[in-house]
């Protein structure tokens, strides 16, 4: 094997970790007996440049041991030398960062954050509808308007606006609501927006507290892109040869970045690969499963969320061995009991402080779907209010002018909806008299 935490650790005078514990639990379902041996250079297996097999892969090939219990990536140039069995830990490549090695530049419109783009179309357009409602149960009221000819109406549309926006700044605008019905509108608004307020302070609160703003990098696409970090990879290893062996245009890039600097961002162990990530402006590109490991024992380091290159660590045993066909079934069957769970569980426990809260996101239109109800209720019961105002003065002029209801209703409504003439008119000046 190979001393890698949490594979294989020695503790005092004895080897623990991950590889240790599923050595062990083979043995029990094999019943075989087994003595442990750390790899001579300290390599998981390339071809030199003699054309020689380095590392464990080299050990099992010249026979100097019999299986390799390892997180030992399986590939296709290692299958062509060595056999293996079925992956035991499923992996892939990704690039495992410091929290705050990238700047992140606050965006200029960051006060949006807390709304979505929907609620924010949603919010302008309640508001729009609420100043027209204002407007219009205004001019419909008596109590509001009782001579559509003679007084002036204080609710025109630009003074609504007017009392609809100082109601954001939980302010009184004026002018003041008389109307019952104006007065229902008003406080179905003012609820609106104080619970409108409330929440957009805390999810604002939450955003600037919680660590969960987006990393700058995210992608292998967003690592090329950027020119603060250094990145790259284990000098050697599997991941350096998925990039090398790549048709894709990014990998390709991404090789020639490493290649062209091997002397300064290829590591030659993984410890040192932390400890540079660790120091600042560089990031490592490597197999996903320890950056995970790595990232739970170092609370402040992180991978991106993208992993490439789906593979599996299997255990190399010699070509055509009897040990590979029944160190497979019995991986399955350590799988299927729940085995292999509970040791990824037990060696790859955290100790970072856990989050208090989840990932932040904008408040989506539906999380407020109740109060753009209660607001659309209140406008209506608002214009039906002034309606029902308006037919009892409708009845009350019916009584004396002796006509019809519903003909001095119309009457009333098609006055008090002109635009003009919604004034008192002003007095015409006097002439000055001669001397």
């Amino acid at each position: 094997s190979v001393q890698e935490d949490p594979y294989v650790m020695v503790r005092s005078t004895e080897l623990e970790g991950y590889c240790i514990d599923l050595l062990k639990a083979l043995a029990a379902e094999l019943h075989f007996s087994y003595r442990v041996k750390v790899v001579g250079d300290g390599q998981y297996g390339a071809i030199s440049s003699k054309g020689n097999w380095t590392g464990m892969v080299g050990e099992i090939i010249r026979q100097e041991a019999d299986i390799a219990v390892a997180p030992l990536t399986v590939t296709s140039a290692r299958e062509e030398v060595v056999s293996f069995t079925t992956p035991f830990l499923q992996t892939g490549i990704g690039i495992l960062l410091r929290k705050d090695s990238v700047s992140q530049q606050t965006p200029l419109f960051h006060f949006l954050a807390p709304f979505s783009k929907e609620t924010w179309t949603g919010l302008l357009f309640a508001y729009v509808l609420t100043c027209l409602c204002l407007c219009l149960v205004a001019r419909l009221s008596p109590c509001e308007w009782n001579e559509p000819k003679k007084e002036e109406n204080h609710f025109t549309f630009l003074n609504s606006l007017w009392f609809g926006a100082g109601a954001f700044a939980l302010q009184g605008a004026s002018p003041r609501p008389r109307a019952l019905s104006v007065r229902v509108i008003a406080a179905i608004w003012w609820l609106f927006t104080l619970a409108l307020v409330a929440a957009y302070i805390a999810n604002f609160t939450a955003l600037l507290s919680s660590g969960s703003e987006q990393l700058p990098i995210q992608t292998f696409e967003d690592l090329v892109k950027q020119r603060e970090l250094e990145f790259g990879t284990l000098d050697g290893s599997s991941t350096y040869y998925f990039f090398k062996n790549s048709k894709n245009p990014l990998h390709q890039l991404i090789h020639e970045y490493m290649d062209k600097r091997r002397d300064y961002v290829l590591v030659k162990t993984y410890q040192e690969a932390i400890q540079r990530v660790l120091d600042g402006s560089y990031a490592f590109i490597g197999e996903s499963v320890s950056q995970e490991l790595a990232a739970a024992r170092h609370c402040n380091l992180i991978r991106a969320p993208e992993v490439i290159g789906a593979r599996g660590f299997g255990i190399a045993t010699p070509k055509g061995s009897p040990l590979t066909t029944q160190l497979s079934a019995a991986i399955l069957r350590l799988r299927e009991s729940g085995h292999l769970d509970h040791l990824r569980t037990k060696w790859w426990e955290s100790h970072c402080r856990p989050q208090a809260r989840g990932r932040w996101a904008p408040l989506p239109p539906h999380t407020l779907s109740g109060l753009f109800l209660t607001l659309a209720i209140g406008l209506a019961l608002g214009v039906l209010m002034a309606l029902m105002e308006l037919s009892q003065r409708s009845r009350r002029s019916a009584e004396h002018t002796q006509k019809s209801c519903c003909s001095i209703f119309v009457e009333e409504l098609c006055t008090r909806l002109q635009i003009k003439d919604n004034t008192r008119p002003r007095p015409e000046p006097s002439a000055k008299t001669s001397a």
